[in-house]
Order: structure tokens, then C-alpha cells, then sequence
């Protein structure tokens, strides 16, 4: 029997404790039928000062992942959505996702899950995007080499980034708006095919969209990206305006 509010499908969103805009972020994005039930990744709001602190967080966020994920199968879900993107491609991009979709299944059942590092490759293939990029995170320089690796897999070449090294995981969420637009100015190099936002807690996915006017070129939001995919891959094709190109025309 489908779900009263979520007939069209009940989703179950895995982020992390400190994560404070995934969970606004997506339901902005929501249509009608849908519903987004979120399971919080328990993690310390401890402050970070080094490559090493951004490491010990993704570790304690690796960690999280299957206690939040039996909390929330307790709401039987349709689908699965990871809220954050750092997990799904840390220590070996496409290789490291397929190691996160089996720890899921073994928990869900096989459950239909989506995660950033195959919404991605998804939403450049659907905006026909390939070749040089522009990255904006949140993160330290220690996460550099992930994407640069897991983004070559899938056909980007990094030719600039700016790594914003907030203080503190809730303090990602707090990034200012003018902080993320130098960022967007910063990295929007003229052989740019397009900007990528990496780190699910930057509150960029409306900025993402206004962005994409002012500079004329894609600026995908990786929160707009994951739920796009989400909804795409559940057979919903509504499209969603002020929230990016993906949703309003792919």
C-alpha cells in the first residue's frame, strides 16, 4: 500500500548529524507525491583546523553509515538517497561508490539508492558537459586528490578549485552567499565547460541556480544533482523551477 503523503514515493535520506541544509535543500526540490524522511550519521561538531581533522570527520562519517541507515529503514522507504558527497567518492571515486552500494544493500535489502559519484556522471551526461571544470568545497586540500581522481573517471578535468577549509562541520552550512559567489567568480577560469560544488552541508543550490544566468554555463550544485538523480531514477520527471537546469529541463 503506497504511503498517504509519499504516494509517489517515500524517500529515505542518510546525512550527516551536523548537516544542516540537506534536509531544506531536498524538500525545496520535492514534489508533490514525494516525501523525504532524513536519518542523521551521529558525528561530533568538533572544530577543524587541518588535513588531518577533515580526515578523522569523513572517517567518523564512514563510520555512522549503517546505524543511520537502520533507523531509517524502520519508515520502509522506496529509495535510498546518501546525503553526502564526500562519502560516496572518498579513497577511490567510482570503486569507493560501488563499496557504499554494497554496504547499503547489505542493509536495505537492495533497496534503489542513489549517491552523488553516479548523479554526477548522470546530470553532465544530460547537460553535455565533459572536459574542464571549475571545483568549489567546503572541504581541506587533503580532498583535492579524491576529486581530482574521481572527477577524471567521469571525464572532467580539474583546472581550478577553491577548498573553503570551514571551521567546523555546522559551520559549513554557514558559509555565506558571498562567500560561495567569489568562489563560483573565482573558479569560472574562460576554458571552464562548467562549475561543480562538491560538499552537501554548502547551502548553494538556489545560488547554483542564479549563477547558471550570470555566467552562462552549467553550476551544478551537488544537492541539486543527488535529488535530481533521486527523482530521475525513481520515474519521476516533474520539473522543479529555481533549482538549477537539471531540474527544469532534463
Amino acid at each position: 500500500m503506497a504511503d498517504i503523503l509519499g504516494w509517489r514515493g517515500c524517500f529515505g535520506v542518510v546525512t550527516p548529524s551536523t548537516n544542516t541544509v540537506v534536509q531544506p535543500e531536498y524538500d525545496e526540490m520535492r514534489p508533490r507525491g514525494v516525501t523525504n524522511h532524513v536519518a542523521r550519521m551521529h558525528i561530533p561538531n568538533d572544530p577543524l583546523t587541518s588535513d588531518a581533522d577533515f580526515d578523522e570527520l569523513i572517517r567518523r562519517i564512514d563510520i555512522a553509515l549503517e546505524a543511520a541507515l537502520e533507523r531509517v529503514m524502520t519508515a520502509e522507504p522506496d529509495r535510498i538517497v546518501l546525503g553526502i558527497s564526500a562519502e560516496s567518492i572518498w579513497g577511490g571515486g567510482l570503486a569507493a561508490a560501488r563499496k557504499i552500494q554494497e554496504r547499503v544493500d547489505r542493509i536495505t535489502g537492495g533497496l534503489p539508492f542513489t549517491q552523488a559519484a553516479d548523479a554526477l556522471p548522470a546530470a553532465l551526461q544530460a547537460l553535455g558537459v565533459r572536459g574542464p571544470i571549475g571545483l568549489v568545497t567546503p572541504y581541506f586540500p587533503t580532498a583535492h586528490k579524491h576529486l581530482v581522481a574521481y572527477l577524471g573517471e567521469i571525464g572532467c578535468e580539474v583546472v581550478a578549485a577553491r577548498h573553503l577549509e570551514r571551521p567546523s562541520p555546522v559551520g559549513i552550512g554557514r558559509t555565506t552567499l558571498a562567500t560561495l559567489r567569489d568562489a563560483i567568480n573565482e573558479v569560472n577560469l574562460p576554458e571552464t565547460r562548467a562549475i561543480i560544488q562538491f560538499g552537501a552541508n554548502l547551502p548553494m543550490m538556489r545560488l547554483a541556480a542564479q549563477a547558471e544566468a550570470w555566467l552562462g554555463k552549467p553550476v551544478i550544485a551537488i544537492n541539486a544533482a543527488t535529488y535530481w538523480h533521486a527523482l530521475r531514477s525513481h520515474g519521476i520527471a516533474d520539473r522543479i523551477a529555481g533549482c538549477g537546469r537539471l531540474l527544469e529541463e532534463h
